[in-house]
């Protein structure tokens, strides 16, 4: 499938030839959405957490943006997010743990590298109160060249629409608690504030209505 966005972009599906230019953007948007590449040796850590794993076992649900030159950007989702994660810690991980043992020592003198390397060992792991009404979740990046032109809220409309389909009830997501424009951004998607946890804020919203976003 293909669809447009903005001009001069598309909105496609991930294919298994997608994960370098995913995991590029993820580590592009790393730092509070600016460019993490100088703060990491392992290229790949970011990506680990919060791309491979739905690229392998949720590729109906891996969108990417791209223009003329190339992937920038996508929105990633887990239809039933038990299931997700129970693939997440049973098959993804123990790869990654038996790569990268958890880092030892005082917490605050980890390298940003190995506070990742500490998730492959303790995943953070929400599932919403009442699960039912809020089963999946999602994560979406864009480099700076594909904001502010709708793409963001093209790339959510198709993801939401394909989880729609497909029979979700409502979807979630984490965010950084102090990221007003990110707020202000789901806000205007429909998504309320769900829970809260020290600097994150956790939003939903319902799936079974027409998305009037």
């Amino acid at each position: 499938m293909t669809t447009f966005s903005a001009p001069d972009f598309r909105i496609r599906r991930a294919g298994p030839g997608d994960r370098a230019a995913a995991y590029a953007v993820c580590l592009q948007t790393g730092d509070s959405g600016q460019d993490a590449s100088h703060l990491h040796d392992d290229r790949d850590a970011l990506g680990n957490v919060y791309v491979g794993a739905y690229l392998r076992y949720e590729p109906e649900f891996a969108f990417l943006l791209e223009d003329s030159a190339g992937v920038c950007g996508y929105a990633l989702g887990a239809l039933d997010s038990r299931t997700f994660y129970s693939h997440y810690e049973n098959e993804w991980l123990p790869p990654l743990r038996a790569r990268h043992p958890a880092p030892q020592g005082d917490p605050s003198g980890w390298s940003r590298d190995q506070q990742l390397w500490q998730l492959y060992h303790h995943p953070e792991i929400f599932l919403p109160d009442p699960y039912g009404d809020f089963p999946s979740h999602l994560h979406i990046d864009l480099l700076p060249r594909a904001q502010g032109r709708g793409n963001g809220r093209a790339l959510m409309q198709v993801l939401l629409s394909a989880l729609r389909e497909r029979g979700s009830p409502g979807i979630h997501l984490a965010m950084a608690s102090d990221n007003l424009r990110a707020a202000a951004f789901y806000t205007k998607l429909g998504f309320r504030e769900l829970a809260r946890a020290p600097g994150t804020l956790y939003l939903a919203r319902r799936l079974v209505d027409p998305l009037n976003a």
